[in-house]
């Protein structure tokens, strides 16, 4: 992998809420009205102005994204995009591939140079951590390399253990 591409990735472990970046990725289920895990979490710190401009979007299929504001987080946006519950087939991997790729299509179109992404999948949804990471990191690495608009893509991990798996992979590609 370039070292420049790569040089434009970032591993952190916290809140994702928290970040001043352009756009912080939310981990949505289907209806966009908030849930649990890192999607409670960026509603109950965005207000109920966010939940309002969800219900104006008539949801989001899997693997697909849609963009809203920020509304009280650092972020100017959030890109929200709906992972895949692990189940072990094929289109597992394409769906969560579709997720990065759509987020950071749509971070390119709303001129976003910097964005976070909380590990898709790997909650409730049961997505291997060691596979998530590969298909997050390769698919945001690919994007880079077309698109030079994006500046900055953190991967910010709730747990240490799933900070140690992208910092391995990451290394692994140096």
């Amino acid at each position: 992998m370039e070292k420049d591409i790569l040089d434009k990735i970032e591993i952190r472990q916290g809140d994702i809420t928290k970040l001043a970046v352009d756009a912080i990725v939310n981990a949505a289920n289907s209806s966009l009205l908030g849930g649990g895990g890192v999607d409670g979490a960026i509603h109950r710190a965005a207000g109920p102005a966010l939940v309002k401009e969800c219900r104006t979007l008539g949801g989001c299929p899997t693997g697909e994204a849609r963009i809203t504001k920020g509304y009280n987080l650092a972020a100017r946006y959030v890109i929200h995009t709906v992972g895949p519950i692990y189940s072990g087939k094929p289109r597992d991997k394409t769906l969560l591939t579709g997720c990065y790729q759509n987020s950071l299509k749509l971070a390119a179109e709303n001129n976003i140079h910097s964005l976070a992404f909380p590990a898709i999948s790997c909650g409730v949804y049961g997505y291997p951590i060691e596979e998530a990471c590969k298909i997050a990191v390769n698919t945001a690495c690919a994007f880079l390399k077309n698109n030079p608009t994006i500046k900055k893509v953190i991967f910010m991990l709730f747990s240490a253990g799933d900070l140690k798996v992208y910092q391995e992979y990451i290394q692994s590609l140096r």
